[in-house]
């Protein structure tokens, strides 16, 4: 057996830190060698460590989805290609996605935590799939893009409840106008 995967944990609650620490200590083939739990020692560890995989968690700081910062930050600084999974409790559709567009490789709900020893040695790999907790929005993204700036901003007004009047009142566009669209949105998604 080579090298074990050099792993940074990037997590702010001493309980996870220690727990994910204490887990992925017991893996033959990885090495935690460095628990981050702010901003600055994460981007430190980052940018000055030999670190082949990062568990990041994405709210650092209360609800402020640092954890997105710092990966796209890591992203744009790796000279070696750092693979960076996103490890959280959330699972709001847009956070994955800014997740992966940020650079993520993957995106694993802590409640799922027994699959991250797997998770870091895919990514090691550079044979990271999607891990199930992302790839419903991921799919669903997909879908969407097909829509124009338009059509998804109705789209995402209509999934946050709104009416088509209250989305015409908004958008200051005509009935016709969101009637036509909503026809456009519905013929491009069906199956």
């Amino acid at each position: 057996m080579g090298h074990p995967i050099k792993v940074l944990l990037v997590e702010d609650d001493p309980f996870w830190r220690e727990r994910l620490a204490e887990d992925l200590s017991k893996e033959p083939d990885i090495a935690v060698v460095m628990a981050a739990a702010t901003k600055e020692e994460a981007l430190q560890a980052g940018n000055s460590m030999d670190i082949d995989v990062v568990l990041m968690d994405i709210n650092l700081t209360e609800n402020q989805l640092d954890g997105l910062e710092i990966t796209r930050e890591l992203t744009l600084a790796s000279k070696a290609a750092v693979k960076i999974i996103m490890l959280t409790s959330l699972t709001e559709r847009e956070v994955i996605i800014k997740s992966f567009q940020n650079g993520a490789v993957n995106y694993i709900n802590k409640s799922n935590f027994e699959d991250i020893a797997v998770a870091i040695r895919e990514a090691s790999s550079n044979l990271a799939s999607i891990h199930p907790d992302a790839a419903f929005a991921m799919r669903e993204e997909i879908r969407l893009m097909q829509l124009t700036p338009s059509e998804r901003e109705i789209h995402d007004l209509k999934e946050k409840g709104f009416s088509r009047t209250e989305i015409a009142a908004l958008l200051h566009k005509s009935m016709n106008t969101i009637k036509t669209q909503v026809r456009s949105i519905r013929n491009k998604l069906m199956k």
